[in-house]
């Protein structure tokens, strides 16, 4: 049987590509090299501002690297390797640990400025005329701050944060104000692109999601937006994301608390607002509330989710609130596509399997696919 012509403007595939090789998900080589190009020169989620009080230091690990997260003398957020020019020792050994002007190396005491990371002491060693302490001060990692959201990159010359729908996406949500409630972290078993993947198509929607489906009803069709349906123009209307009464991704589709005052008829008819950022993170904005995910590859067959829910503080303060209960509807998706994600990546290590052919509702994961096989090839 031949499927219908797609509209032209559809992001549907006209073809059916082949995926990744199965090496892709499995073997320690490739995925040392995606440390080695993606993730160290990629834009990293690692948290929100206010989780880096002045007067600590946090670890992060962007690629291969340990970096060190603190506010300067001036307020600002900044970003070191976490190791010592001297010998190579860690700087940083715990989250929190206290620093103040100076960051002290804990093995042979050399200083160096929390500012601006120039060295400032040698501790008991009296280096010789040929050294020069400009050439040893720590070396920095890229920052960036995004609608509240931190983000580190090991390249000193980073281009732009990318987001598929541009960064402006979230522009009348109030971002930065918005206070993280609730946390949820999980460890899956498979790479971390299979829960890319999974999250990049709704095929699986009708037989993973049952409660997803009734929430967003178009779900139950196996596509992610209207445009993605055969019969779709774009003359086609717009229909409500949500199931009939729902305005939110809460258990009963009610709003946890007050609106966002400055959303548009269009934005609170949508119901949800994916924003992805490979390939660390995405970020879900609702009518009342945000969710936030982060990706952290832990090897080639182990990934990290880790999801916060952020509201105003208002909602926060409902007497009786409780943010586990309004964040139960997401976290059951999310621990479905993990269980749907281990499920994928036990039949990838089969040696039956070589590679995937896509769907043509599988766009996004080829897009993802191109994405990440030219950022591998960036060797710089």
């Amino acid at each position: 049987m031949t499927a219908p012509e797609r509209h032209p403007l559809s992001p549907r595939l006209d073809h059916c590509p082949e995926g990744l090789p199965r090496a892709a998900y499995l073997d320690p080589g490739w995925y040392r090299r995606e440390l080695a190009t993606v993730f160290a020169r990629q834009w990293v989620m690692v948290g929100r501002t206010v989780d880096f009080p002045a007067g600590q230091m946090w670890r992060a690990t962007v690629g291969e690297a340990g970096v060190v997260v603190l506010r300067d003398t001036d307020g600002a957020l900044v970003a070191w390797h976490n190791t010592c020019p001297h010998r190579g020792s860690e700087l940083c050994l715990t989250d929190g640990q206290k620093v103040g002007k100076l960051i002290r190396c804990p093995y042979h005491a050399f200083a160096y400025s929390a500012a601006d990371g120039r060295l400032v002491s040698t501790g008991h060693a009296v280096p010789t005329a040929d050294f020069d302490r400009a050439a040893h001060g720590l070396r920095p990692v890229s920052l960036q701050v995004w609608n509240g959201f931190v983000f580190l990159n090991l390249d000193p010359d980073p281009g732009p944060l990318w987001a598929d729908v541009g960064l402006g996406t979230l522009d009348n949500w109030p971002m930065d104000s918005l206070v993280t409630g609730h946390g949820w972290t999980s460890e899956i078993a498979c790479n971390w692109k299979g829960f890319w993947e999974n999250y990049s198509e709704c095929l699986h929607c009708p037989g993973i999601h049952p409660e997803l489906c009734d929430m967003v009803p178009l779900y139950k069709t196996g596509i992610m937006g209207a445009s993605e349906a055969l019969d779709w123009t774009p003359d086609s209307p717009a229909q409500p994301s949500l199931r009939l009464g729902a305005q939110s991704w809460t258990p009963d589709g009610a709003p946890c608390g007050e609106t966002f005052a400055g959303l548009t008829e269009a934005e609170r008819a949508e119901g949800y607002r994916f924003v992805t950022l490979w390939p660390s993170a995405y970020v879900v904005a609702h009518v009342d509330h945000v969710r936030s995910v982060r990706v952290v590859p832990l090897g080639p067959e182990r990934t990290r989710l880790v999801a916060e829910w952020h509201f105003p503080a208002a909602t926060l303060a409902q007497p009786g609130f409780d943010a586990a209960r309004v964040a139960a509807f997401a976290t059951l998706v999310m621990q479905q596509d993990g269980a749907a994600s281990e499920m994928n990546h036990r039949g990838i290590r089969s040696p039956a399997f070589r590679a995937a052919r896509l769907m043509p509702e599988e766009y996004e994961i080829h897009r993802f696919h191109q994405w990440l096989l030219a950022e591998m090839e960036n060797t710089q």
